[in-house]
């Protein structure tokens, strides 16, 4: 029980404390974590993405354009938006992706949908048997590689899209 209390007593003791003022006022006296100027982060219409065939241990690089499906093995991507911020901070891209598994006998299955991070890919994984995929970085433009590679794949659509 009194440990209870002594817990209580420093929780009460905590929250005087904070709201004393002294505290507030020094965070009202630092930078904002999110400067104005910089939100929201750049956009780019085209994202470099990454994926990994697990079947036969081949990672591909492959661009994809916004709202334009790219087929990645038995994988449809879309990427719906990517961000990237300004060369004044720390790098990350953060992309949107909506990723269907796609079956010539069977219905088109949605098996991911939600934002990637660069920096950390696992934090917002797809989960998949056969396929990983994860966002490498945002560009302007397409590279002229993987614009290449993705008009060869156009014309075998079974090999992934991109570049290796």
């Amino acid at each position: 029980m009194s440990g209870c209390r002594l817990g209580l007593f420093g929780f009460i003791a905590a929250l005087t404390y904070l709201s004393s003022g002294s505290v507030l006022a020094q965070l009202d006296q630092t930078q904002p974590l999110l400067q104005r100027e910089n939100w929201p982060p750049p956009t780019y219409p085209v994202a470099v993405l990454q994926g990994l065939d697990k079947v036969t241990a081949r990672i591909s690089t492959f661009e994809a354009a916004v709202d334009r499906p790219v087929d990645f093995g038995g994988l449809e991507v879309v990427v719906r938006a990517c961000h990237k911020t300004p060369p004044t901070e720390a790098p990350e891209a953060i992309a949107f992706l909506e990723i269907a598994e796609i079956q010539s006998d069977r219905p088109r299955k949605p098996v991911y949908s939600g934002w990637m991070y660069a920096s950390s890919p696992a934090v917002a994984a797809l989960e998949h048997p056969v396929y990983d995929v994860w966002v490498k970085d945002c560009s302007e433009q397409f590279t002229q590689e993987s614009s290449e590679a993705s008009a060869d794949a156009q014309e075998d659509p079974a090999e992934p899209t991109g570049t290796e």
